[in-house]
């Protein structure tokens, strides 16, 4: 089946699929509603094919790259006793204590995507590590439909816990400096959000299209933000305003990006929503960012 242009996508397949991605509908109705657009040469089985993540293709850094040591490891949540699994990477030629990032995934799981970022996080010189929310259920499946149904049905304030474990982990671990921050996308955006509430030490959050945390918890924020939103993320961007005005307001340091006409997920490589100068452009900002926070 000959790819489909990109052109050729109306803006409600992305919205409908966004729609689908974050659980607002099942499968069922997904297909339902996107065989209203399989029209004019496009077919049902096409706009799927084309929606769906194509992570082979689009790896950024290879599993295997001799610039990277990348390794699975464990550490224990300790609120619930839970061990939980993760990449970490970091550059081989390393002679010195690295400034960590902790890297957060999406409502699915760590998938080939996420994986991903945390070793182009390692090749900017930092130790990267990527924790799986779904390590007690058996870790990301192999599919992002899957891994969405195994993500439901962990509580959001455990996987978050988890997450501040992993912040633990990596700022006492002997080839970290201390210094760490942390990135997230989608719900990992949330986390890095709500990780800046959590942990008075965080050096530096990066929500990427996150949602936002309560007005009252802002006064906690110690962590400066660097906060990157897509335009055409209407769900998300809605809480931005006043999580601007209680920014503001607690006097607390942000810097925000929207970018123009591209859709939440616009970072992901692996689907057709990823908008290429847009995520180059925002990457390069999350790392200088975090060079001029954690070194």
């Amino acid at each position: 089946m000959p790819p489909i242009p990109h052109q050729a996508i109306r803006q409600e397949v992305f919205d409908l699929y966004d729609q689908y991605a974050h659980n607002q509908i099942d499968r069922r109705a997904f297909v339902r509603q996107l065989s209203v657009y399989a029209v004019g040469g496009l077919t049902v089985a096409g706009l799927l094919e084309h929606l769906m993540p194509n992570y082979a293709a689009t790896l950024q850094v290879a599993p295997d790259d001799p610039r990277l040591d990348a390794d699975t490891v464990e550490y224990t949540s300790p609120t619930s006793g839970i061990t939980i699994r993760g990449l970490l990477t970091r550059p081989v030629n390393a002679t010195e204590k690295l400034p960590g990032i902790i890297v957060v995934h999406e409502n699915r799981g760590l998938n080939p995507y996420i994986e991903d970022v945390a070793r182009r996080a390692g090749l900017a010189n930092f130790i990267a590590l990527a924790p799986d929310a779904l390590t007690p259920l058996g870790g990301y499946p192999g599919t992002d439909d899957e891994g969405r149904e195994l993500q439901r049905q962990r509580d959001r304030e455990d996987m978050l816990n988890d997450f501040a474990a992993a912040y633990e982990f990596l700022r006492h671990h002997p080839e970290c400096t201390g210094q760490v921050g942390v990135v997230g996308f989608c719900f990992g955006g949330w986390i890095s959000n709500m990780l800046a509430v959590r942990l008075p030490d965080l050096g530096a959050a990066v929500p990427f299209y996150g949602s936002q945390p309560e007005a009252k918890d802002v006064a906690s924020i110690q962590a400066p933000l660097l906060l990157h939103f897509a335009g055409l993320d209407e769900r998300v961007n809605a809480g931005w305003p006043a999580y601007e005005a209680a920014l503001k307001e607690a006097g607390k340091t942000y810097t925000a990006h929207f970018y123009p006409e591209v859709n939440h997920g616009f970072h992901n490589d692996s689907t057709p929503r990823y908008a290429e100068a847009e995520a180059k452009l925002a990457w390069e900002r999350t790392i200088a960012f975090f060079n001029e926070h954690l070194r």
